[in-house]
């Protein structure tokens, strides 16, 4: 059943990033790594940063408490306690609005310190615009998380199809009229189009919001005590970022454009592979820790590190070797030249080699919240801040934009290691034995793959061009891999391969 749910979602999550990767090509063909480009990039993650953070505590701490109230005191008051968190956030989110507005030019400052004249004040103008966004992200957030938490996974995944829509069209609007100031009206309206789209879902399925204020609720407390570490935890993230982009900034004038369509890349892999196994787990391990089934959470657990091992690994590796041609498919048109390539090439060159570690953080991170444990990946986290600013300050006079993405992928590493060894300490054996079997497997079906890869499109570049030959590579390194894991019998493909040979026996 669970391998059912993540493929599906896998094949609407790819759906939905297709759209939101051409909202990132439309972006480019426009305006390119430029000062534009630049503004609103830092506009929007504003908003992300001043209550995503928020946002992603509240969503995270909220399914473990639904959990437990559901369990305790059943679905109605389960309900009531949705009811309580959305009215105290809306009333959370005009506060910050308000500061927002009031403090503009110093928080547009704090991201970009390198942004002077007109940037900055079109920067000033964009985000005043993008934070009323926050209203729609916190909302979005708990009621994908209340669908999810009742295995309603395909609306929450697909809202970004429209999201990305507008987004497209206000881009191209705002270019042809010359009107910058569409591009963030349109991002908050594809946020509120996303905020529609999930309450009528939630609607269909027993949910009815209604205004309830409760202070005092001792769920709402327990909660809040949940939330709080995530909450630092996810500031440090983001300080993170804001550092990463203000050092871009600093070294040249579309570094933050470029790191952002670097993510960009990187992100359609962790949302394809790494999110939509995450989201589908979850829930259940929520359930087993609330149980105390530990045996059944880390069957789970293991199950999904496999997973994300699998298929991160030889994406990782399709990245390491073809990063340049890849960014030139995708982006290399419009207003995208030459030295917009190369500084994209370097960030995501070195941001794909932290794929594999910033995936298996997501899952052992989801293992301690389960257990409403969030103290630990915040400590985790604010290691991993503390590594990557260091090393960020070291290797950007060296490596530029790529020693920036390279600092991300050392930290992830590192920290990945460190939450393992404490989860075993927490949980006891995690019998990792099966997962480390597979993960040599693993690896060399995708290096056997990746050789394999590269001489086939040195050979075909000349005759098929470069665009093609990469298309056709991509093509014949999927279907090598699949042939190599089956031959090495790695154990999930077998499991699978074993149920398919039985419904054909049927």
């Amino acid at each position: 059943m669970m391998k059912k749910a993540v493929v599906t979602l896998m094949v609407l999550t790819i759906l939905s990033k297709v759209f939101g990767f051409l909202r990132d090509v439309t972006l480019s063909y426009f305006y390119g790594a430029s000062g534009v480009s630049d503004a609103y990039i830092i506009a929007i993650t504003i908003p992300t940063v001043i209550f995503g953070l928020i946002a992603a505590g509240i969503s995270t701490g909220y399914i473990p408490m639904y959990s437990r109230i559901e369990e305790e005191e059943g679905d109605l008051r389960a309900k009531q306690f949705t009811n309580q968190l959305i009215s105290v956030l809306i009333l959370a989110s005009t506060f910050v609005l308000v500061l927002g507005w009031v403090f503009t030019e110093p928080l547009v400052r704090v991201f970009a310190k390198g942004f002077e004249g007109d940037i900055l004040q079109l920067a000033i103008t964009f985000t005043r615009w993008s934070l009323f966004g926050i209203y729609f992200t916190i909302l979005i957030r708990i009621l994908s998380a209340y669908l999810n938490y009742h295995k309603q996974f395909a609306v929450p995944n697909l809202i970004g199809i429209p999201m990305s829509l507008v987004v497209i069209l206000s881009i191209y609007i705002s270019f042809v009229f010359d009107f910058a100031v569409l591009l963030a009206a349109g991002y908050v309206v594809g946020l509120a189009v996303q905020l529609v789209m999930l309450t009528l879902y939630a609607y269909k399925h027993h949910f009815r919001y209604r205004w309830q204020l409760d202070f005092r609720n001792q769920y709402m407390k327990q909660m809040l005590i949940i939330a709080i570490p995530v909450i630092i935890g996810t500031a440090a993230t983001q300080l993170n970022r804001l550092v990463d982009r203000t050092l871009a900034s600093d070294v040249t004038v579309g570094g933050v454009s470029a790191m952002n369509y670097a993510q960009s890349l990187n992100g359609i892999i962790h949302g394809v592979f790494v999110v939509s196994i995450t989201t589908v787990m979850y829930p259940m391990i929520t359930k087993m820790a609330t149980k105390q089934d530990m045996n059944g959470m880390k069957k789970a657990l293991n199950q999904s590190m496999v997973s994300v091992i699998m298929l991160v690994v030889p994406a990782t590796i399709g990245a390491m070797i073809f990063a340049k041609p890849i960014v030139e498919l995708l982006f290399n048109r419009g207003a995208f030249g030459e030295d917009a390539v190369n500084l994209t090439t370097s960030a995501y060159f070195y941001y794909s080699l932290g794929m594999v570690a910033i995936g298996l953080r997501v899952v052992l991170s989801q293992a301690f919240y389960a257990q409403q444990d969030t103290k630990t990946p915040m400590i985790n986290t604010a290691i991993a801040m503390v590594v990557n600013i260091l090393l960020s300050f070291i290797l950007v006079r060296s490596l530029g934009i790529g020693g920036i993405a390279l600092a991300t992928t050392i930290a992830a590493f590192f920290t990945t290691f460190l939450l393992l060894i404490r989860l075993r300490q927490k949980v006891g054996k995690l019998r990792l034995r099966g997962v480390m079997k597979s993960t040599i497997k693993i690896v060399i079906a995708s290096s056997i793959m990746g050789v394999v890869s590269f001489l086939f499109y040195s050979r075909i570049t000349s005759v098929l061009g470069l665009n093609l030959a990469l298309i056709v590579t991509v093509l014949l390194a999927a279907l090598l891999y699949a042939f190599l894991l089956i031959v090495f019998k790695v154990e999930e493909v077998k499991a699978l391969t074993d149920k398919l040979g039985t419904l054909r026996i049927r």
